[in-house]
């Protein structure tokens, strides 16, 4: 029998934002995110309600069934206030301006039901940061309440998309996680293509742009600007990605009719050939330790899944199932691999374990492709295009039970999410003060 299957909906920019949550799997815990209090407080309080929303574990309760109004960072909740309403945990903060500009925001997370303190912590920045003062809080409280790292702090590169089909502009694009702030890097001039982030620099970026008569792959510094290609290469070149580290970058190129994986040093410019079959070897993704490469090849006849050493020794497939796998995309915690098969008229985006066991589906759809990794190895990004509409950035959970358009609503593909913008707090702020909650 099938699961039952919830729509929620959630307010984006005054559009409307559908979220999948399978019921018989998930049951979301019932927060209450009281408006902070101070200069963008109440705004504040809407971006983590939104964010813990989207990643279908969290439902934020309305407002406007509050009991207790005017919480602020002096005093507890008054619990059975909030246990009367249902809520399961209860978040409330505020916002103090300093004499040099910046901005404190302290925040509290209680339990109701054991009556005590989750959460007491503070971030310092400048009051135009507050959306990233949002991202932050959230985190924590994602982490706080299920304990696994948060995703929020973070943004997505992506090809954005507008034209017709046979006049297509595509720009390299960079968006905060929730879809706010979108920067466009590149004008439209050429062809954009493979968009990746280093996962040693979040400020580091590689990209393919196609012109007239070139293929190139470009490194770009966001803090800076500053773009630099990576070389000229005999042959057309695709797909490139860093190693973890960012020593090195894999990518492949077409020479003579055939596709080989090659790698580079990013510092003495030395060129590695890692595979030579006759079939087309594409798409390489180190793995986090970059003891490993995982890749796409039809030398079997059609598309599969292979690793390899990262010097390119000890080549072998991995995938099982029937169908064509393309885009490997090697999970940051290096405990799976996510996907993208085509079989049954439809593409699916999947995950599977390193060594190829363990296949799961989690999305299925008329066209997607392209997956990338939340920081976290949690959730999945990808494109998704309809019969005859425009192609969109959605995300689905591990489980598959959270299935979402992406907080950026316009046209985009080739989605690559990015790391945490900056190191979760040491503590999280537990056990500070004499309400915590006892260690369970």
């Amino acid at each position: 029998m099938a699961p039952a299957v919830a729509t929620a909906q959630v307010s984006n920019r005054g559009q409307t934002e559908d979220i999948i949550i399978s019921q018989a799997d998930l049951t979301p815990l019932q927060i209450a995110v009281v408006p902070f209090t101070g200069m963008n407080g109440p705004q504040i309080s809407d971006v983590i309600s939104g964010n813990l929303k989207r990643s279908g574990f969290f439902s934020p309760l309305n407002p406007a069934s509050f009991v207790e109004t005017g919480l602020t960072l002096a005093n507890s909740p008054n619990y059975p206030q909030w246990t009367s309403i249902g809520a399961q945990a209860v978040l409330y903060g505020g916002v103090t301006q300093r004499a040099d500009g910046r901005v404190d925001v302290g925040f509290r997370l209680y339990d109701p039901y054991r009556q005590c303190q989750l959460v007491s912590y503070q971030f310092t920045a400048t009051a135009e940061q507050w959306r990233r003062m949002a991202h932050k809080i959230s985190d924590v409280v994602y982490q706080r309440l299920t304990g696994e790292q948060g995703y929020f702090d973070s943004r997505v590169l992506f090809v954005a998309e507008s034209g017709s089909q046979t006049n297509r502009r595509s720009r390299l694009t960079i968006v905060d996680q929730d879809g706010y702030n979108p920067v466009f890097l590149t004008q439209g001039d050429e062809v954009i293509m493979s968009p990746r982030f280093s996962a040693h620099n979040p400020d580091e970026v590689t990209y393919v742009a196609l012109g007239k008569d070139y293929s190139r792959i470009y490194l770009y510094n966001l803090a800076t600007g500053r773009r630099e290609s990576l070389g000229e290469f005999d042959g057309q070149v695709l797909a490139p990605r860093f190693s973890h580290d960012g020593s090195k970058m894999a990518f492949s190129i077409i020479r003579h009719g055939n596709t080989d994986v090659y790698v580079i040093n990013l510092r003495t410019r030395q060129l590695s050939r890692l595979t030579s079959d006759p079939g087309i070897d594409t798409s390489p993704s180190f793995s986090p330790d970059g003891s490993q490469i995982v890749f796409t090849s039809d030398r079997s006849g059609s598309a599969r899944l292979y690793t390899m050493r990262a010097d390119g020794s000890g080549q072998r497939p991995i995938s099982r199932g029937g169908g064509i796998y393309t885009a490997p995309a090697w999970s940051p915690r290096g405990d799976m691999i996510a996907f993208t098969k085509q079989s049954g008229g439809r593409f699916h985006t999947g995950v599977m374990n390193t060594d190829g066991t363990g296949e799961r589906i989690l999305s299925s759809s008329y066209l997607e492709e392209g997956a990338s990794w939340a920081p976290n190895g949690r959730y999945v990004m990808f494109a998704r295009q309809s019969p005859g509409g425009d192609t969109r950035l959605w995300t689905v959970d591990l489980s598959g039970r959270v299935v979402a358009q992406a907080g950026y609503t316009e046209r985009g593909s080739s989605p690559a999410w990015s790391g945490l913008l900056d190191a979760p707090p040491a503590n999280l702020g537990v056990n500070q003060g004499p309400d915590s909650c006892a260690a369970s």
